[in-house]
């Protein structure tokens, strides 16, 4: 195995991390922000206001994009397993 095809590899396994973490990270962002806004206009300060919201909208995404993320995930490895006898010459 060469030095090319281990820094694929590498490249293939961080932008699938990146991929499936998007959504996920994207949505909790998005609500963190807007709840902040209205926390900033209301002076209400309170912190568990911030974790319920983007609990759910973590929630929400992961079952909306769940089988995507399943699906990819498992092409990915079934990908990576049938590279393993390459790998060992």
């Amino acid at each position: 195995m060469s030095i090319g095809e281990v820094v694929t590899l590498l490249q293939q396994g961080i932008r699938e991390v990146l991929l499936l973490a998007a959504p996920l990270l994207s949505a909790a962002l998005i609500v963190g922000l807007v709840v902040a806004i209205l926390q900033a206009t209301t002076t209400i300060q309170e912190q568990t206001l911030t974790f319920v919201p983007k609990v759910l909208a973590i929630l929400f995404v992961l079952a909306l994009f769940g089988g995507w993320m399943f699906n990819s995930l498992g092409e990915y490895t079934t990908e990576l397993f049938r590279r393993i006898p390459d790998m060992a010459r």
